[in-house]
């Protein structure tokens, strides 16, 4: 199973450039058979831009995960201070085999009524955003 997540470009860039190798969320998938995550690019681009498999998925207290993930995580620490404040736990999910679709795709054109997920939504084998 595939979920898809919401991204915004500027760390789009930094997981195609292999800065950023871990993916940080305040929730995470309750489903066990997430094993990939196909990535939308928030506006202004709009676009489906590639896919990864997931490495471990980290929960920890912020403090210990950004002392384990900081050197791959492709953000300063007031960001993520920020983003985790008051949390007393915190997702990082590890970036492994991320390939990069040779043609973004448009996901208003190809599904009908598509909204983006706020964080993220699961793609079952029906979808018609659901690739390779």
């Amino acid at each position: 199973m595939k979920a898809l997540l919401s991204i915004k470009p500027e760390f789009v860039a930094k997981i195609i450039s292999g800065e950023k190798l871990f993916e940080y969320r305040k929730a995470i998938f309750k489903r066990p058979d997430v094993k990939s995550v196909v990535i939308y690019s928030t506006m202004p681009e709009g676009k489906i831009v590639g896919e990864f498999m997931i490495g471990e998925i980290l929960a920890k207290h912020p403090a210990d995960l950004w002392e384990e993930t900081k050197s791959a995580s492709g953000i300063n620490k007031q960001f993520f201070d920020e983003y985790f404040n008051e949390r007393n736990i915190a997702y990082a999910i590890q970036i492994k085999d991320f390939k990069r679709y040779e043609t973004p795709i448009d996901p208003y054109k190809k599904e009908m009524g598509f909204k983006a997920p706020q964080s993220f939504k699961y793609l079952d084998g029906a979808s018609k955003l659901c690739f390779s």
